[in-house]
Formats: C-alpha cells, sequence, structure tokens
C-alpha cells in the first residue's frame, strides 16, 4: 500500500498488513476495526471498506448467548473465523484468543494460535494482559504470527477486576503504561486500550510507535473498535462507550412481522414469488 493510500476504503488489491497500520500511524491517520463472526456480515465491512477485521470472544455473547465471554472455546471460533476470511478480501481478519487457550504457558499459546492461523486463516491474533503474557507475546511473534495486545479492561480477567469496570486510574495508569511499552518491545504489532481514562490512552498512544485501538478510551487512539452489533444497535443495553448508528434491531422487528402478517393475510407468496 504506498503511502499515498488511505488505510481506509483503499483499494490496494491485497490484504491489509501490519505494515500498513505502522505506516497509518506515521501518517497520523485514524482508522476503524469492527468486530465479524460470518461471512456475510464480514463481506459487507470488507466492501465498506473496514481495514481490520476482529473475530471477538465476544462471540461468546453476541453469538452463542452466554453472560461472558469466558465460555467460548478455540473450537467455537475456528469456525466464525474461517468465516470471515472467507467472506473478506482486503481486511486484515485477527482472530481472539480465548480464555484458557494461551494463559498456561507459550506452548499453549502457540499451539492456540496456530490453529487459527493454518485452520481458520486468519492474518493475526489478540491476547489480553500485560507482563504476564510477555512470554506469549515473544514466543507467538518469533514463530511468525502477528501480535494485537490488548490493555485496560480484559474482560477475560472480570472476575479478578471485581467487575466491568474503568482501568488505569491512579498508580494503576503507570503499571498500564509499562505494560504497554513492555509489550511493544515483545512485538507486539498493536494495543487495545479498553475503559481506560481518554488522558491515559493519549499519553500511551504518544508513547508508543504501533498503533493503539481504542473502545471505551477517548478520541486520542489511533484506532476505535466496536462490535458491529452494538454501533448497529443490536444490543439492549450498551456500554456508554458504545454510539449506535442504525436502529438495526427496530428494522428486524418491523420486517419479520411484515412478513408474518403478509403469511397470515395470504398476501406472500404473490404471484411473482411463484414457480409455474
Amino acid at each position: 500500500m504506498s503511502s499515498s493510500t488511505t488505510l481506509y476504503g483503499g483499494a490496494s488489491g491485497r490484504r491489509v498488513t501490519v505494515r500498513d497500520l505502522a505506516a497509518a500511524k506515521e501518517r497520523g491517520e485514524r482508522w476503524p476495526m469492527v468486530t465479524a463472526y460470518d461471512a456475510m456480515t464480514a463481506r459487507v465491512f470488507d466492501s465498506a471498506g473496514i481495514p481490520v477485521l476482529l473475530v471477538g470472544d465476544s462471540a461468546a455473547m453476541v453469538v452463542y448467548g452466554y453472560d461472558s465471554t469466558l465460555p467460548v472455546t478455540v473450537d467455537d471460533l475456528l469456525p466464525l473465523t474461517a468465516a470471515v476470511v472467507r467472506g473478506s478480501s482486503r481486511a486484515m481478519v485477527v482472530a481472539d484468543l480465548p480464555f484458557g487457550s494461551y494463559q498456561g504457558s507459550p506452548q499453549q499459546a502457540l499451539e492456540s494460535a496456530a490453529r487459527f492461523m493454518k485452520e481458520a486463516g486468519a492474518h493475526a491474533v489478540k491476547l489480553e494482559g500485560g507482563r504476564r503474557v510477555l512470554p506469549q507475546v515473544e514466543a507467538l511473534v518469533s514463530a511468525g504470527i502477528p501480535v494485537m495486545a490488548h490493555l485496560g479492561l480484559t474482560p477475560q480477567s472480570v472476575n479478578v477486576m471485581g467487575g466491568y469496570r474503568v482501568q488505569g486510574r491512579g498508580q494503576s495508569g503507570d503499571e498500564l503504561m509499562s505494560d504497554a511499552k513492555d509489550l511493544e518491545r515483545a512485538g507486539a504489532f498493536s494495543v487495545v486500550l479498553e475503559c481506560v481514562p481518554a488522558e491515559l490512552a493519549q499519553r500511551v498512544t504518544t508513547s508508543l510507535a504501533i498503533p493503539t485501538i481504542g473502545i471505551g478510551a477517548g478520541a486520542a487512539t489511533d484506532a476505535q473498535v466496536l462490535v458491529w452489533q452494538d454501533l448497529m444497535g443490536l444490543t439492549p443495553r450498551p456500554a456508554r462507550f458504545v454510539k449506535r448508528y442504525s436502529d438495526l434491531a427496530g428494522e428486524m422487528d418491523r420486517a419479520v412481522r411484515a412478513f408474518a402478517d403478509d403469511v397470515m393475510s395470504g398476501r406472500f407468496p404473490a404471484p411473482e414469488h411463484t414457480y409455474t
């Protein structure tokens, strides 16, 4: 991708890479990331120019109906990741490593990440945590697997954190900054900052050469990510950091009610929907 081509909506004829993301940071160009879990929505987002699609462990809630990210497994996420890869042609597809698939050891992380790369065709993986996962990050990067890090509110650690709370206030902000720099040195190509004070996210973004991706972290990060069901208005009680860009739940409700009315009244199928 040439320096004159923007990351969002650009037409390069190839997949977006970590080098493209680094170049965007150097240009001061902000970019969007969206979650995706199936081929059809991936195709829509890819066609819209979204440069990075995240197959998040949020699938635990928005796809599988759990109340947290903890129950979802590698085997649950592999087919979703493969579908997103098949449904896209330009976006980088990042696969979340789910809870319990990497915390045990660098070898466990490598085995889990390798499955996403080999079986699903992912282009990178994401994992949560700071200094405690540095050996895992180093092992993955050494094996040729790009790693997106994740700091702040890390949902897989929600029970330790005592709930979904803003992270990085006071002294813990210095610890987060230190973790971010350590992750960069370990080889992470970007870092998600979730639910941290905007001032801290700005300092981290300025301090790092790699892109930061905000979610509830203010406007100063290099990129922003949202779960697509949140931004489309499907989730009933979105977090404060979510902006709804559509009322897809309302549109779906109206459409399915109209279909039901047409079926019950005999208006559907009409002659134009019938074979002779």
